[in-house]
């Protein structure tokens, strides 16, 4: 079966994972992502793996040019199939120094990035009556990280998002699946100083979000540890979180 795929942040991790695992000679490509000379490198190993494949080396957060990429995307493609959001970056919120750019720039991209990449595509879905949405948020999003604010409320902010596109979209036939990962062997989360628990490869990540898409499921939660972690992180007492960060320096 023919399969049209529109992927952000293909450079990298989970989203270069998932381009190899979606190429295969009956599936086309889209890959969007900042670095030329990355998306260059991916977009070989995918049209080696058998897929046709298109590469948009912009900015997710430049709506104009994320907008100019889909029409295109559609042009060569006829339709998509699955958009997966994937693109987002971390940090800390550094809110100490007194300068929000930090903090504005992590909430812009992880929140418009989505938006500028879901919707250009939905008037060809609606047309066809028939796609998938895919919304990369986190375990993260079930409650603020220490000195991650903006991180953890941009993936909770996609992931509501992503629930309401799914009731609006559900009469045109379109799924919406939001996929919330512990923590990924990227390099989004290789800065991080401290024991990552249940940490998983880009590659095993891809076939598990591969599945959770085929299986239409609603919201994916992996590794399954967080499944069970995440209702009893939710209900964890402040005063245990502050004294965790002052013991830790978190």
């Amino acid at each position: 079966m023919n399969k049209t795929v529109l992927i952000t942040g293909a450079s990298s991790g989970i989203g270069e994972a998932l381009a190899y695992a979606y190429s295969n000679p009956t599936s086309t490509i889209g890959l969007i992502s900042r670095r030329k000379e990355v998306l260059d490198i991916v977009a070989k190993k995918c049209k080696e793996l058998g897929a046709e494949v298109y590469i948009y080396p912009i900015d997710i957060s430049n709506q104009v040019a994320v907008e100019k990429a889909v029409k295109d995307f559609l042009k060569q493609s006829d339709q998509i199939d699955v958009v997966i959001a994937n693109a987002g970056i971390g940090g800390i919120d550094n809110i100490e120094c007194g300068d929000a750019t930090e903090t504005n720039n992590i909430l812009s991209t992880n929140i418009l990035g989505i938006s500028n990449v879901v919707i250009p595509c939905i008037p060809s879905m609606i047309e066809n009556n028939e796609g998938h949405v895919v919304i990369l948020s986190s375990v993260a999003g079930f409650r603020g990280m220490i000195k991650h604010g903006a991180y953890s409320s941009s993936k909770t902010a996609v992931r509501i998002l992503g629930d309401g596109w799914r009731f609006a979209l559900s009469r045109n036939n379109i799924y919406v699946t939001n996929i919330c990962p512990g923590f990924i062997d990227t390099p989004l989360v290789q800065k991080n100083r401290f024991n990552m628990p249940f940490l998983m490869s880009p590659e095993a990540a891809a076939i598990k979000i591969k599945s959770a898409i085929e299986n239409k499921k609603k919201c994916y939660v992996f590794p399954w540890q967080w499944r069970f972690l995440l209702p009893l992180i939710r209900i964890i007492p402040d005063r245990l979180i502050q004294w965790a960060s002052l013991k830790f320096n978190f």
